[in-house]
C-alpha cells in the first residue's frame, strides 16, 4: 500500500537547473529564475536531464503540492526559453488616456478626466510597452507578468459609477504563454 506520489519533468535543451538546499535555480536564454521550494514530506531532485518531484507521504495535501511544484517548475523552464506575454486593450469613451512607463510604474493619465495620474506597479524584470490603445506586458517570470497585468487592470477599476455605463479601463484581452 506504500505507493509513491511522483512527477518527472524533462529539462529542455539550453536550460540549466540547479538545486541547492531548498532553492531551485533555472537559467535559460531569456534569463534566470530562482525560487524556494519546501513542503513537509516532499523532495525535489535534479537527476541528469530531468527533475523529480516526489513524496512518500500519502496525504491529499502532499499529492496536491507535488502537482503544484511540478507546474511551477514547468512554468519557470518555459519562461526562460519562450517567455510570457499579455496583451491588454485600452478602452475609453470620453476621456482619452495617456500612458507612459516611468521606471517601475505605468502612469495612466486623464483616466475618466481625473487631474492626478494613476500608477500601476511593474514587478521584477517585466517589460511594459504602451502604444495607442494597446498595452503589451512581457517577461520570463509568469507570476511577475501576470501580477503586473493585474495591477494595471486594478488601477483602472471604476468605483462609485455604474460599470454598465462607464466601461473605461485597461483590460486583458489575450495571454500568450
Amino acid at each position: 500500500m506504500a505507493k509513491e506520489i511522483k512527477k518527472t519533468i524533462e529539462i529542455p535543451e539550453g536550460v540549466t537547473v540547479t538545486m541547492q538546499g531548498k532553492l531551485l535555480s533555472v537559467t535559460g536564454p531569456k534569463g534566470k529564475i530562482e525560487r524556494d521550494f519546501w513542503y513537509p514530506g516532499i523532495k525535489i531532485e535534479v537527476a541528469g536531464s530531468e527533475i523529480i518531484v516526489d513524496s512518500t507521504v500519502l496525504k491529499k495535501t502532499q499529492k496536491a503540492m507535488v502537482g503544484t511544484f511540478a507546474s511551477h517548475i514547468t512554468n519557470m523552464m518555459k519562461g526562460v526559453t519562450e517567455g510570457f506575454e499579455y496583451r491588454m486593450k485600452v478602452v475609453y469613451s470620453h476621456f482619452p488616456m495617456q500612458l507612459k512607463v516611468e521606471g517601475d510604474k505605468l502612469m495612466i493619465g486623464n483616466f475618466l478626466g481625473e487631474k492626478k495620474a494613476r500608477s500601476a506597479k511593474i514587478l521584477g524584470d517585466t517589460k511594459v510597452k504602451a502604444s495607442g490603445d494597446e498595452v503589451i506586458v512581457t517577461g520570463y517570470n509568469k507570476e511577475d507578468v501576470g501580477q503586473t497585468a493585474a495591477n494595471i487592470e486594478q488601477t483602472t477599476r471604476i468605483k462609485r459609477f455604474d460599470p454598465r455605463v462607464f466601461q473605461d479601463g485597461i483590460y486583458t484581452v489575450e495571454k500568450i504563454v
